[in-house]
């Protein structure tokens, strides 16, 4: 037997040594991989300066100068091992991992960086290509803004000033823009050839960003004449839809909500313009759809309450003043005996408290002291104080048991406890100066 745990020993020990030198020949190479890792980024550095200038290049320095720093550490923790001081196993262990680690973020850093970098500097290489793109786009963009104007004038034949608004300016503008980045175009390239690599791509940055816009605002105007025409048509299907749903819901409880929401729908059709009127189709549809939709929403309440009556608010009012009187009462019984009561009692105190106070808050005023509660609130408001009187009563009856609990029991009888004539007290005595913190005093002051 002593051979076997002799030789088992050896196993994990052999073991043992074999992952220490596993992380060892790991720590050295990733010092080696690190440390080639941050010459090739100062390289890197250096011509990303020159292709995008020294501010847009300033995370990547950061990244360096902080990888350098920590790989100060590493390289530290690496000569510690060598030196001729003796070391034991897990102080060898420990710095080895420290050195991987050190060593992984600082690639994964200067990688991240350099990356983002990337495409910067690629665009950047491709300017000459970029602004002759950017020039091209200006001269088609260019003969599309006549075609642009016609069809404003044509649209402001059929719709109104407010529904044109949104483009009616576009021709105009994407002139403008054309025009900037046709002049962005020309200062690009005029920093890039005095060396203001920063400045020139910032301007062709500009450039394509101008003419990016110009194509927007005119691509705006043709699709503003297709979406029109499709709000008029969807405007004439929710205009019958809307009738058909004010004759349904006349049959409906015509109670207030409905009959408002009835009323909004009635005066967003008597809204629409006679035929041949210039219009503006996307606000009426929008304010139809919404009448529409608050109708439907009103039908749905009204139906659903004649299904589940509303409770009078005589019921909620009523349910508000027994979760009152049950948390007055738990509250004075905690109150009295509060060296006796334990945890769950006053949990629950504490909780019907909370509730109490949200119910008031959902009321929006003092709900004990409310004239009226409104049909939308009574069911929420009486849910919620049942809550509060049911935790309550929980309370008090935890409370009850703890009082129970902690009463003092004399196995002399009645003549000779606290409520005999020894003690010269009743139970009721006991029971109220119990619950002091001085309660456990008391056998000890009325003996003698």
């Amino acid at each position: 037997m002593a051979g076997f745990w002799g030789r088992r020993k050896r196993e994990e020990q052999a073991a043992l040594d074999a992952q220490d030198a596993d992380i060892a020949r790991q720590a050295q190479k990733s010092l080696v991989s690190a440390d080639e890792r941050i010459r090739l980024t100062t390289d890197e550095l250096a011509f990303a300066e020159a292709e995008l200038g020294y501010e847009p290049t300033g995370e990547l320095r950061a990244a360096l100068e902080s990888v350098r720093t920590h790989m100060a550490e590493a390289f530290h923790l690496h000569q510690l091992n060598h030196d001729e001081i003796p070391d034991t196993p897990e102080e060898l262990r420990t710095r080895n991992a420290r050195i991987v680690q050190l060593c992984e973020w600082a690639e994964d850093l200067l990688d991240d960086r350099t990356q983002a970098l990337a495409e910067p500097i690629a665009r950047a290489r491709r300017a000459p290509e970029i602004i002759a793109g950017v020039r091209a786009d200006v001269v088609r963009l260019r003969t599309r803004i006549p075609t642009a104007r016609e069809t404003v004038e044509r649209l402001a034949a059929r719709y109104s000033a407010d529904a044109l608004k949104q483009v009616d300016e576009n021709p105009s503008q994407a002139e403008q823009l054309l025009s900037f980045a046709e002049h962005s175009a020309a200062v690009s390239e005029r920093r890039r050839e005095a060396g203001q690599r920063e400045q020139a791509n910032l301007a062709l940055e500009a450039s394509t960003e101008a003419a990016r816009r110009a194509a927007t605002l005119l691509d705006a105007v043709e699709t503003f004449e297709v979406e029109a025409l499709r709000a008029e048509s969807t405007l004439s299907a929710i205009v019958e839809d809307s009738r058909d749903d004010l004759v349904v819901a006349r049959t409906a409880p015509q109670v207030p909500k409905v009959l408002a929401a009835m009323a909004e729908l009635e005066a967003a059709l008597k809204a629409l313009p006679a035929a041949g009127v210039n219009t503006d189709p996307f606000t009426q549809l929008t304010r139809l759809r919404e009448a529409n939709g608050g109708l439907d929403a009103a039908i749905a309440v009204a139906r659903e309450r004649l299904a589940r009556p509303i409770p009078p608010v005589e019921h909620v009012r009523h349910a508000i003043d027994d979760a009152d009187r049950q948390l007055a009462v738990t509250r004075d019984v905690i109150a009295g005996h509060r060296g006796w009561i334990g945890a769950d009692a006053r949990t629950r105190l504490a909780e019907a408290e909370r509730i109490r106070v949200d119910l008031d808050r959902y009321l929006g005023t003092s709900a004990s002291a409310a004239l009226a509660i409104d049909e939308d609130h009574r069911e929420e408001a009486l849910a919620m104080a049942r809550r509060v009187a049911f935790l309550a009563n929980e309370g008090l009856q935890l409370a009850q048991r703890d009082i129970d609990a902690s009463r003092p029991q004399d196995p002399r009888g009645p003549d000779q406890g606290w409520g005999g004539r020894r003690g010269g007290m009743g139970d009721g005595m006991g029971g109220i100066l119990g619950g002091l913190v001085i309660g456990s005093l008391l056998g000890d002051m009325f003996d003698g």
